[in-house]
């Protein structure tokens, strides 16, 4: 098993550290060219694939430029026009009202404020951070994605569950600088290396400083089940 560093802070920053030398260039991977479309294509992220959001919106944004197109437009195009989408028409329920509160309460732009965009349909703090972060360069939280909530607790830095707690928790101990990015370094590991089925402990570089590194462990943090 993998030896955790003696205190979070210094457990959070050598994970950081590591994988800032493990993935240099990891940023956000939704394509978007402005604040609509970034908020638009977090919306349509949640429970699918940013490959698979970035497919569909690129057809979307040409047809979608402004928040009064989306206002106007029906449930039901809106539904066919991001078919492929999990679950479709919730979303499309979303984004028709998204685009009607941003006409009627904010001329048509997207707001700066963590209050303003959670009053939004379909954004929760998550979607909002992420907005706030990449639309309008305000970092007030770390976004914790499926991901983030997997390694965090895999690596001992929380033993949080709710990605609200997480989030709380994980706020003290990471840098503020690095607060944005962290989620965005998580991302690309869990991807690349931190499965959540089958984790390739032998290639991690985290495996040594890893509590729940499969050689050893017995256990999977971020579940509590046992490793099959």
């Amino acid at each position: 098993m993998g030896t955790p560093l003696p205190t979070r802070e210094k457990q959070t920053a050598e994970v950081i550290e590591r994988l800032w030398e493990e993935y240099p260039d990891a940023t956000i991977s939704l394509n978007y060219a402005t604040r609509l479309e970034l908020l638009v294509a977090v919306v349509l992220s949640a429970q699918c694939t940013d490959e698979r959001v970035n497919e569909v919106t690129a057809d979307l944004f040409a047809k979608y430029e402004t928040a009064a197109d989306y206002a106007a437009a029906t449930e039901d195009e809106l539904a066919e026009d991001i078919y492929g989408i999990t679950f479709h028409n919730n979303k499309a329920g979303y984004l028709q009202g998204i685009g009607e509160l941003l006409v009627e309460e904010h001329d048509g732009e997207v707001p700066d404020t963590m209050s303003a965009l959670t009053d939004l349909p379909g954004v929760g703090r998550k979607t909002a951070n992420v907005v706030l972060q990449h639309g309008h360069d305000v970092v007030e939280g770390i976004v914790v994605d499926t991901h983030v909530q997997r390694l965090t607790r895999r690596l001992g830095i929380t033993e949080e569950e709710r990605p609200e707690a997480i989030e709380e928790d994980l706020m003290p101990v990471v840098p503020d600088e690095e607060w944005r990015d962290v989620t965005h370094l998580l991302i690309s590991h869990g991807r690349a290396v931190c499965s959540a089925q089958n984790p390739d402990c032998n290639g991690c570089v985290l495996a040594d400083i890893c509590p729940s590194e499969k050689g050893d462990s017995d256990v999977d943090l971020a579940s509590g089940d046992a490793w099959e």
